[in-house]
């Protein structure tokens, strides 16, 4: 599979849910550590910034891993295919969530705390999709971790 004139739509697609999956993880367990331990907004958005992170680049190695590759070479194309990816993703939807009055504060029982956190994954990924198109065509960030992958 050669996609080297630009990528196709599915492949961005794919490419963006992988990553909203390691960040959707991370952003969830965040909020529900942060929200349960009482921390301050800033900090329970920089917790869950750092797990989207973990579990973004985590989700990826695992797949590379499976090809073959070294831990500390899976890890740096982890770090190629996903960076720009997740920061996006992470700018987006903390933005929207921090922004959505009461959102932060509602608890994690509430509604409008799911709501907001979904509504802002959702935001993140129309957004980070086109980004992620763009730079496989380059060769940059997934395509990376394509040519690691048997078919």
């Amino acid at each position: 599979m050669n996609e080297q004139h630009g990528a196709s739509w599915s492949t961005a697609i794919q490419a963006t849910l992988h990553c909203l999956t390691g960040c959707a993880i991370g952003e969830v367990l965040g909020m529900v550590i942060g929200t349960a331990l009482g921390l301050h907004n800033a900090a329970t958005v920089v917790l869950s910034i750092a797990l989207a992170f973990v579990f973004g680049y985590g989700l990826t190695m695992r797949g590379v891993l499976k090809s073959g590759l070294a831990l500390g070479a899976a890890f740096k194309v982890a770090l190629a295919a996903d960076t720009v990816s997740i920061a996006v993703m992470e700018l987006i939807d903390n933005t929207v969530v921090v922004g959505i009055p009461g959102a932060m504060d509602a608890g994690l029982a509430s509604f409008l705390f799911w709501l907001a956190l979904v509504l802002s994954l959702a935001i993140a990924f129309v957004v980070t999709v086109p980004v992620n198109k763009w730079m496989i065509g380059r060769g940059l960030g997934h395509a990376k971790v394509h040519a690691h992958h048997h078919h």
